[in-house]
């Protein structure tokens, strides 16, 4: 009877394991492409691309170690931020010892002496959200007297009518490399010429009219174009009868040699972000259908281990 307990006890165990392992966020946004896998306006605020914009130009990336540094004290309460005790396991649990902490920002409403900027707090268009978006990083704790080490970041968004509660099915990781992405377009005296991230990021927009709509900060509302406009419109725009195309006419995309990076043309683009859409769909479909198989096999096991016991109680 010990043995069996036993048995039992460790196989609760691993239930247990698996199912807070399925708990953690999965899903990488490694690049603006992949943002533009994300229903920004409908699942997500817009606003989460303003406040994400603003944190990568805020902070420091140390391109040779792929090391990210923040430029400011979170347990100062600067930009809304405090700290995040991941209560209900929307993170990965933190390591052992006290050198990681959680934080989240972005809160419009919370009062500090270091505001978030006016395009962040007041922005230019309309239904961007209504202060529910936010960011969560990991941070390091090493010599107070250097820069704090950001190892993890994450947009996330409250769950409406729930208090403090985060969405678990709308965060994201987001990728270094997608930090890096955004930072090039950064507004001040710095930014890069519309034309050149356009045709860095394969784009269509129409460099005049953005920069009358958006002046000083005309590389923001590039990227919003980008991620959310142009998406659409290619959207809608493959799927008129005349743009449809024949499944046994299907190419891969073609690549083409720009400013150092490839890129996709833009034409086989949309099919691209199709298929991109419909894996990851597939990606998450997956993953729950294996953490139910993993719970259902688990709970047979239980149920052969103590397959005596139970027969003994029904008879």
């Amino acid at each position: 009877m010990m043995k069996i307990s036993g048995r039992v006890t460790w196989c609760c165990v691993a239930l247990l394991l698996a199912l807070t392992s399925v708990s953690a966020v999965q899903k990488t946004l490694k690049s603006i492409n992949a943002l533009k896998n994300i229903n920004f306006g409908q699942s997500v605020p817009k606003h989460s691309l303003l406040l994400l914009h603003w944190f990568a130009n805020e902070i420091n990336i140390d391109d040779n170690n792929d090391i990210i540094q923040l430029t400011f004290d979170p347990n100062s309460g600067a930009y809304g931020s405090h700290h995040y005790g991941n209560y209900e396991d929307l993170l990965d649990p933190l390591p052992r010892g006290n050198q990681h902490r959680y934080y989240t920002i972005g809160n419009l409403h919370q009062g500090t002496s270091t505001q978030l900027p006016p395009y962040v707090v007041n922005p230019r268009i309309e239904d961007m959200g209504r202060n529910m978006d936010r960011i969560i990083f990991r941070v390091r704790e090493q010599n107070i007297h250097a820069y704090q080490t950001i190892d993890q970041v994450f947009i996330t968004q409250h769950i409406p009518h729930q208090g403090t509660l985060y969405d678990p099915a709308h965060t994201y990781r987001i990728d270094i490399n997608l930090l890096r992405e955004i930072r090039e377009f950064s507004v001040g005296e710095d930014q890069q010429p519309l034309s050149y991230l356009r045709n860095r990021f394969g784009s269509s927009a129409d460099d005049f009219e953005i920069e009358n709509k958006w002046g000083h900060l005309a590389c923001l509302g590039l990227l919003l174009y980008i991620v959310i406009q142009e998406k659409h419109s290619s959207q809608q725009q493959n799927n008129r009868p005349e743009n449809r195309r024949n499944p046994s006419n299907e190419r891969e995309p073609r690549k083409v040699q720009n400013q150092g990076h490839v890129v996709l043309d833009f034409n086989d683009e949309e099919d691209g972000a199709a298929s991109r859409r419909t894996g990851n769909r597939e990606s998450d479909r997956w993953n729950t259908l294996r953490s139910c198989f993993a719970c259902i096999i688990l709970l047979g096991i239980i149920c052969f281990l103590l397959k005596d016991k139970i027969y003994n109680y029904l008879s």
